[in-house]
């Protein structure tokens, strides 16, 4: 087990774990759409399946939303 941490939270995950696969462990809504940052770094979509996760990694899922009022 190995201890990371996902938008804040702390998680405990067995490894070997790539990023794909914690995308889809943490049920993330549209990831095709989903900015993801590894350590503060951007991560290319295309190193999602084969970038591994390690031991004090910190992943952010970037949502961004709209709407509001402007005036």
């Amino acid at each position: 087990m190995a201890t990371i941490t996902v938008n804040g939270n702390t998680q405990e995950v067995a490894l070997p774990l790539s990023l794909l696969e914690l995308i889809k462990k943490n049920n993330v809504q549209q990831p095709e759409m989903v900015p993801v940052q590894l350590n503060e770094n951007f991560v290319n979509r295309d190193e999602f399946p084969t970038l591994q996760l390690k031991e004090g990694d910190t992943v952010d899922f970037l949502y961004f939303m709209g709407g509001g009022n402007i005036r």
